[in-house]
């Protein structure tokens, strides 16, 4: 919690008023004031970490910007730190420079592999950053009762982590379905953060009518599902805040124009959810969605706005989001407010980041597992129980006439069913049929050694030989394996195995290659560069293998386990109808 000594009060008023030098005059910047929404030229005066006025001044160091543009800097409403792969500090050396000065993000992911352990493990490594990172906790671990992940979250399980300063509320609500329902459960840990005082954020796709409404009536204050226009229109109309959402598996910001338009963008705000490394080092943050809506038609001042002010408005982050008197000196500076390519970045008023390149480097070190306390280290660094996956684990129970194909659907996280004919191909796993783009699809439980699976089918992921296995399945990160013959997925599904975690490519029974995420089998060790290079080496092995380049093969392979989104998903219980919350079969 911020502290204001009356001696820091008094310097920050002493330099407002013209009485005494600035520590540090930005001058001649030309300022994006989200107030008015417009821009206006003046001197910003620094002090103590704030900004204390605008207008004409004078400080100890002053620094010409030449009609610059200056902003707030960057807020991402949400994200999932872990979907970065790599730590946080990482995270930091990508982001910062790009004007990201603080996020909000949900440790779920790590959460559902590690329980309570895994959000001290992102507390901790987190509170020595430049970057400011605030935390909502995590509402559905598991996601669903049809879910089996390495941990289950009571509310009383959370209640502890409320009284941490920079827990800002309950995560992404995703059993809309139970909350809608009066589940005991959901209505306890919604109850938690209303008590408290704490903001609900929610996670409903194409949720509407009496439904919305009384996922509403619950307290749930924001959505980042939107995928078009009616249905984000219909939430904004019942209260709700819109996220719009542009990260690396979903893209609905060119649905979503119109919210930049009055009044909408008022109650809209920018986030990423899931942000791979290349993403990151390729097309930026924040900073990259605002660059993709101003090519879409969007206001530039309206989507910075959309990109700061909003999001500190809507978390009640007071002091953030705002180039004004009393506003921490987090500051962005860029030269066109069309490309708004950042040149510098200020974090209270010290400069933190320029030409690309962090300044205050928190290294790696963040992630030594010799650091951490004995039970954290092995809920987080020894998350992978169960046994080598075999041939005989990969056949079919069921028998029958027809096969049920959880379909695919080009850059959304959604899903569709598909009822086709069963079929046997020479030299193809049974039921799989590459000429109408059909692989198998199975997920292990990999936390408790139940020795649970669910096999099914996938569609329109495009693979046409060999197997990609993942340990990231959202969001109770079992083991996911996708392939086109038996013994592919064997090799890749156990090279994960054996790296405690990450993902691997293989084809004719041979691993090619392997990234391995030994942070609960979610985050990788490795620099940003070389995790997104092998990453990378292992994309163009997809590729081969047939996977189309408008495909990310392993975030979208990612969700294909998380039952909250429609229409099919497996887990380890098997198929399960989202809407319908049941289990239903792969072959019937």
């Amino acid at each position: 919690m911020t502290q204001f000594p009356k001696d820091r009060l008094k310097r920050i008023i002493s330099v407002a008023a013209g009485e005494k030098k600035a520590r540090l005059v930005l001058k001649n910047a030309r300022i994006i004031n989200v107030f008015t929404e417009s821009v206006m030229t003046a001197d910003i005066a620094i002090q103590d970490g704030y900004i204390a006025g605008t207008g004409i001044y004078e400080g100890e160091e002053e620094i010409d910007l030449k009609g610059s543009y200056v902003c707030p800097g960057f807020i991402d409403g949400h994200i999932h730190l872990e979907s970065s792969m790599v730590l946080p500090a990482e995270f930091e050396r990508a982001v910062l420079p790009h004007g990201t000065t603080a996020v909000v993000t949900d440790p779920h992911e790590i959460t559902n592999v590690a329980g309570a352990a895994g959000i001290e493990y992102m507390l901790k490594k987190t509170e020595n950053l430049c970057m400011d990172v605030f935390f909502m906790l995590p509402s559905c671990v598991p996601s669903t009762d049809l879910d089996e992940s390495g941990a289950r979250m009571s509310a009383a399980d959370l209640a502890p982590f409320y009284r941490e300063p920079r827990v800002l509320g309950l995560a992404e609500m995703m059993n809309s379905y139970g909350t809608i329902q009066g589940d005991n459960q959901c209505l306890e840990k919604i109850a938690g953060a209303l008590t408290t005082g704490k903001l609900i954020d929610g996670h409903a796709p194409l949720l509407s009518g009496k439904s919305l409404q009384a996922y509403v009536a619950a307290g749930v204050a924001s959505d980042h599902e939107c995928s078009h226009m009616a249905e984000a229109l219909e939430k904004l109309a019942s209260g709700q805040w819109i996220m719009i959402r542009q990260g690396t598996a979903a893209h609905n910001l060119q649905a979503l124009t119109e919210l930049f338009k009055p009044p909408y963008y008022q109650r809209a705000m920018l986030v990423t959810d899931d942000k791979h490394p290349g993403d990151l080092l390729q097309g930026g943050h924040i900073d990259g969605i605002i660059r993709k809506a101003v090519e879409l038609g969007a206001d530039p001042v309206r989507a910075i706005k959309m990109g700061t002010y909003n999001p500190a408005c809507f978390f009640g982050l007071k002091n953030r989001g705002a180039v004004a008197p009393g506003y921490l000196a987090d500051l962005v500076i860029f030269d066109d407010l069309k490309t708004v390519k950042v040149t510098a970045v200020y974090k209270e008023g010290w400069l933190a980041a320029e030409s690309g390149r962090l300044l205050i480097d928190g290294g790696i070190s963040a992630g030594d597992p010799h650091l951490l306390d004995p039970g954290i280290k092995d809920r987080v660094f020894h998350s992978f129980h169960m046994s080598p996956i075999t041939l005989s684990s990969l056949e079919f129970k069921e028998h029958g006439p027809n096969q049920r194909v959880i379909d695919l659907v080009a850059h959304e996280l959604t899903t569709q069913e598909r009822i086709r004919k069963w079929t046997d191909s020479p030299g193809f796993a049974p039921g799989v049929d590459v000429r109408e783009d059909v692989v198998k699809l199975a997920v292990f439980e990999r936390h408790h050694g139940t020795g649970h699976m669910g096999l099914g089918f996938l569609g329109r992921y495009g693979l046409k030989k060999g197997a990609v296995a993942t340990s990231i399945g959202h969001d109770s990160h079992n083991l996911v394996v996708a392939g086109v013959t038996d013994e592919d997925m064997l090799a890749a599904g156990n090279r994960v195995l054996e790296n405690q975690g990450g993902l691997a490519v293989a084809l004719e029974g041979k691993v090619l290659s392997d990234l391995p995420l030994p942070v609960a089998g979610l985050m990788s060790m490795l620099t940003l560069e070389e995790t997104d290079r092998r990453l990378e080496e292992l994309k163009i092995l997809t590729r081969r293998l047939g996977i189309s380049q408008d495909i990310d093969p392993f975030m979208t392979l990612a969700f294909v386990s998380l039952p909250v989104i429609p229409k099919l998903r497996l887990n380890t219980y098997g198929v399960i109808d989202v809407d319908r919350q049941e289990v239903v079969k792969a072959v019937f």
